[in-house]
């Protein structure tokens, strides 16, 4: 009988701890689902709104409150994905007010939607709002830290003191020179080739640009000049495309734990490697004395100015003022013709106006010298920059230190970007 009872009191103990376990399970469950959750929010959140960090009150612009820990990047990320669909969002994002607060990841940004808030926090604070954010995907791996548009100000100082060279006014006449003759290539293709105005707008700024850096005439074969295109298009889509960059601290663990940094890695090889095809040919002429007048001969590998980076950052930023350079006028000149197809009577005025100056007959070509008289041709060329921006959001600035504005108060490590289109439509407000 003992015995029995002792079966039987065993056997009722596990009923209940099952009873009980049916019951507990998924209280630990949830308890444990939290707890994770709590710990991934304290690790990723920014770091003004960490719960257990010690913090001040901030005070920031409104804007979408977005979903815990990842904010608004699936809607940031979407919107990506073509350029209607950025420009709608960042429309919307701008009926928030003046400026609008948006939590992506790890990160807080600030859209500066009015010509106002652009000038208040970037220009004239500009002292504490010019620093670039870290970006590990686009200036680590892809750009291999040498593309100077995205490297802090302690790196990218250097390479814009050589830059100046470019604003001299000496260099600027020999510019000019080169723009006219290549102009008038690009009219010239216009009518034999009418069919690929597109193609012509690449090889005019490409061929600009390479005169004016690189010193000689562009003699690249076309599959060079796309790949070069390919290049830029690709760096410029990986700014803040990658959801890592929205979470840096994920770039801290060991890099064979980093499923993405391989692929990111390649990226960047390739990237280098169409560089040096452009890069090689006019070191060669330098080292050998035989090189013309260019930004690279004249300032960035001369002795007088001792350029302090290596070779391969002088190859990246001879290459990314290339890239740049050629790719944004490409698109200038893209919409230019979009304009004056839209606007034929705007464009009528115009000829007008060049008509008066070289002769009813088109004598001549108008020249940049002519500039002061053709007032009407300026407004429309700067009316053709506001009336589509080529760069809806500017790459983010980061604040240095906390920032108090109109009744705000921005942590700093803040990040601000420049909405360009509603930036560009407020041209009635103050």
């Amino acid at each position: 009988m003992p015995q029995f009872y002792t079966t039987q009191n065993a056997l009722l103990h596990a009923q209940t701890i099952i009873a009980v376990s049916v019951h507990v399970l998924p209280i630990s469950i949830a308890l444990s689902a939290l707890l994770i959750f709590l710990l991934l929010r304290e690790l990723f959140a920014p770091p003004h709104l960490r719960t257990f960090s010690q913090r001040k009150q901030y005070h920031l612009p409104p804007g979408p409150s977005g979903y815990p820990i990842i904010g608004s990047l699936l809607q940031w990320r979407h919107a990506r994905r073509s350029a209607p669909a950025l420009t709608k969002y960042l429309s919307t994002l701008s009926t928030h007010g003046e400026m609008t607060t948006l939590h992506l990841g790890s990160r807080t940004q600030i859209l500066l939607n009015s010509p106002r808030s652009v000038s208040e926090i970037i220009s004239k604070r500009g002292k504490i709002t010019h620093e670039r954010p870290p970006m590990p995907i686009a200036s680590d791996l892809i750009s291999r830290g040498k593309r100077v548009v995205l490297l802090p100000t302690t790196q990218w100082m250097e390479g814009r003191r050589v830059m100046q060279h470019l604003a001299k006014t000496s260099a600027i006449k020999t510019y000019t020179e080169m723009q006219e003759f290549e102009s008038t290539l690009m009219l010239a293709s216009y009518l034999f080739r009418p069919a690929e105005w597109y193609l012509h707008h690449y090889r005019y700024s490409n061929s600009v640009m390479h005169r004016i850096v690189l010193g000689d005439g562009l003699v690249k074969r076309t599959e060079e000049l796309i790949e070069l295109q390919r290049v830029t298009i690709q760096f410029l889509k990986m700014i803040g495309e990658s959801s890592i960059e929205f979470f840096p601290l994920v770039t801290k663990i060991p890099a064979l734990l980093q499923p993405w940094r391989r692929g990111m890695e390649k990226i960047g090889r390739e990237h280098r490697d169409v560089f040096e095809t452009w890069w090689r040919p006019v070191k060669r002429m330098i080292e050998k004395g035989t090189a013309p007048p260019s930004f690279v001969r004249d300032a960035l590998l001369h002795a007088n100015f001792k350029y302090r980076g290596d070779d391969e950052q002088a190859m990246y930023l001879a290459l990314s003022a290339i890239s740049a350079g050629s790719d944004n006028t490409r698109m200038i000149l893209n919409t230019f013709i979009m304009a004056a197809l839209c606007n034929p009577e705007a464009m009528q005025k115009a000829r007008d106006e060049a008509d008066a100056i070289c002769g009813g007959k088109a004598e001549r070509l108008p020249l940049i010298s002519d500039i002061d008289a053709m007032p009407y041709t300026c407004a429309l060329v700067k009316e053709v920059l506001r009336w589509r921006p080529i760069v809806p959001v500017v790459p983010p600035h980061q604040l240095t230190q906390d920032l108090e504005f109109e009744g705000y108060h921005f942590p700093k490590g803040t990040e601000f970007l420049i909405n360009s289109i509603p930036v560009c439509n407020a041209v009635d407000k103050p």
